[in-house]
């Protein structure tokens, strides 16, 4: 975590702590460990939560947040997220929006209103070409990139293909000692053969100058993705356990 390579996710169902210096992003809890969002607060509680946590740990250390969304439903997302985008702006931390399927119908994705594009959605979609295209957009845009579930070496080469910045996935919680190991071993891997395709941190203010981008797997510790090229196995969605829900409608 100190070099930058793990990082945390954290939620307002979670409380966790944040690791001395650690990156860090913020989810919403609106699909949540039970895949239905039973964790999601509300709005105002959420809010209240975000700004005590980037507070306590730091603007500079926080990737992004995520504003609240309606899982797999890309108009009510639109709806729901587009009136907070500003309020996370705001506390000096990029806004993340989650993409779900059918938002690349026109006017389903305010561009100019969030820093990242989270691929969140059903897995067959994440996993595809029209998330693939946006993702691609969203990079010539200027914006970061975040793939959500993301537990399997196949899933991580897949998001460094797509020009992801960074990705969640739940990989550690299960067998940390075990699969420390393997994940860092994954990470070698890609960065053996970077593609060059380089990023920065999105901006908050307008004509600012980029910053590095800062690349993380944060749930709940993650790693760099460092490039983009095609992956080298298929693209069959893991079946790794994870607590973002059940297999098929997965973030």
């Amino acid at each position: 975590m100190s070099s930058g390579l793990l990082g945390c996710m954290t939620t307002p169902a979670q409380g966790s702590r944040i690791p001395e210096g650690a990156l860090y992003a913020c989810d919403n809890s609106k699909f949540g460990s039970d895949g239905k969002g039973r964790y999601w607060p509300g709005t105002p509680s959420w809010f209240a939560w975000l700004q005590r946590t980037v507070e306590r740990y730091g603007p500079d250390r926080c990737l992004w947040a995520l504003a609240p969304d309606c899982p797999f439903d890309a108009v009510a997302t639109l709806a729901e997220s587009l009136p907070l985008l500003a309020r996370i702006r705001a506390l000096g931390v990029p806004a993340a929006y989650a993409a779900q399927d059918g938002c690349d119908a026109p006017g389903l994705l305010p561009w100019n209103d969030f820093d990242v594009l989270f691929l969140a959605g059903s897995t067959d979609w994440k996993l595809g070409p029209v998330a693939e295209r946006l993702a691609r957009e969203a990079k010539s845009r200027g914006k970061g990139v975040h793939m959500g579930r993301v537990n399997s070496r196949t899933r991580l080469q897949i998001a460094e293909w797509f020009g992801c910045d960074s990705a969640d996935g739940t990989y550690l919680t299960y067998g940390p000692d075990r699969n420390l190991p393997k994940l860092l071993s994954w990470l070698d891997e890609l960065d053996a053969h970077p593609s060059l395709i380089a990023g920065a941190r999105p901006s908050t203010s307008p004509g600012a100058p980029p910053a590095q981008v800062r690349r993380v797997l944060p749930r709940p510790e993650a790693a760099a993705l460092p490039g983009n090229r095609p992956p080298a196995a298929s693209s069959t969605p893991s079946t790794l356990p994870t607590t973002r829900g059940p297999r098929a409608p997965s973030r």
